[in-house]
């Protein structure tokens, strides 16, 4: 009976352990070299006009499929960022400005002034508003941030976005 009663506590502390909750964000703030701060909510994004996107497989570094997004809705990110204003008169040095989306956990992606603004990455990034059938709150993984033209997507796939900071290469 205790060898019994010792392997079913082991094998229940080490399930309780595994299990962990992937942390969910309710709105971002962009921050840093910019004239003024901006804040989005899931009530401000629901206002953005979304369109609907193709599916997209979830690749990792290697390419190797992970996982698979599908029936998407996402809002252009260059369409939120309209207002925003750098920390800098001269459009010239527009370029060295760079974007780095912090998620919940700390993961970090950065996407320069000119792939968001000047390219065509910037006509496929997405803060997506609904997922698998499911309207953006009840998402799991909100507020995520998409782009579906990445070769391995997993790469710049940032699940409850936090914040976005402007930094300026020096």
């Amino acid at each position: 009976m205790k060898p019994t009663l010792i392997f079913s506590l082991t094998v229940f502390c080490c399930t309780a352990l595994a299990q962990t909750t992937e942390p969910v964000t309710d709105e971002f703030v962009v921050t840093g070299q910019i004239k003024s701060e901006l804040k989005f909510t899931l009530a401000d994004l629901e206002k953005f006009p979304s369109k609907p996107l193709p599916d997209v497989t979830i690749t990792n570094h290697l390419g190797e499929p992970r996982g698979k997004a599908t029936q998407l809705s996402g809002i252009l990110l260059r369409d939120m960022l309209k207002g925003l204003e750098l920390a800098e008169e001269s459009p010239k040095r527009f370029s060295e400005f760079y974007f780095v989306f912090v998620a919940a956990d700390n993961y970090k992606v950065a996407y320069s002034w000119n792939e968001i603004f000047n390219s065509p990455t910037g006509d496929n990034l997405f803060i997506i508003t609904a997922r698998d059938g499911k309207s953006l709150r009840a998402m799991t993984d909100r507020i995520l941030v998409l782009t579906p033209t990445d070769f391995k997507t997993g790469r710049r796939h940032i699940k409850a976005l936090s914040k976005i900071v402007v930094n300026r290469v020096n």
